[in-house]
């Protein structure tokens, strides 16, 4: 399993990034993260992932989970010619919703589990792969998700990783322990240790790499 999970985009890791999910080619961009947000905004959001994505020499497109509502099997057939996707940020339980509508966490753990995909998430892409959103919701409104995905929200994560990640947190060279994270960080990490829950804090320089059954902070 291959996983580059970060708190913004790549953090300061970029040419980990193109290694890990092995250079430049096909990429599926999975931008749900935003869609409570008007369509324009939405649609900016995607170009803002897309053209770094570009400058790179990757070829993304974005595949549209809302587009593969209980239709896992052309969803896993779409994803089966990339890479690698890109998970972007936004609203954490709006994404977990309709990663599940589409089956795409089943798909999606299938193909990271056969190492047939590399997965990059950041802020509400890297957040989802926990085994439980506790504490997302200090900075992620889950009231989003039933307006916008027809369904009530899900606190559970999608498991790829045993612990939380705590994005955006403030000061440069913070550790692992956030000692100065940002209002809605601070907030994230005292729900997850009143739920016992393990996490691990990042600042928008940092990410975390998952490859070859080996966790790294970078």
């Amino acid at each position: 399993m291959r996983l580059f999970l970060a708190s913004y985009r790549f953090g300061l890791h970029v040419d980990r990034f193109v290694d890990l999910v092995g250079g430049p080619g096909p990429i599926a961009v999975i931008a749900n993260a935003a869609d409570a947000w008007p369509a324009r905004a939405r649609d900016s959001a995607v170009v803002s992932d897309v053209v770094p994505l570009r400058r790179l020499g990757f070829l993304p497109s974005e595949v549209d989970l809302r587009h593969y509502v209980d239709r896992p099997a052309a969803l896993a057939e779409t994803l089966s010619g990339f890479r690698s996707v890109w998970v972007r940020g936004g609203n954490t339980f709006v994404l977990r919703a309709q990663l599940a509508r589409s089956g795409a966490d089943d798909v999606l753990r299938d193909l990271l589990r056969r190492d047939a995909l590399a997965y990059a998430g950041y802020s509400a892409g890297a957040c989802v792969t926990a085994p439980s959103l506790v504490g997302v919701d200090s900075g992620d409104d889950p009231g989003e998700v039933t307006p916008t995905c027809g369904v009530p929200p899900r606190w559970d994560g999608l498991g790829l990783i045993d612990f939380s990640i705590v994005p955006h947190c403030v000061g440069p060279d913070t550790p692992p322990d956030a000692q100065n994270p940002g209002d809605d960080a601070a907030r994230m990490i005292e729900a997850c240790r009143g739920a016992g829950v393990r996490y691990r804090a990042l600042t928008d320089d940092q990410a975390i790499v998952v490859d070859a059954e080996a966790t790294a902070l970078l």
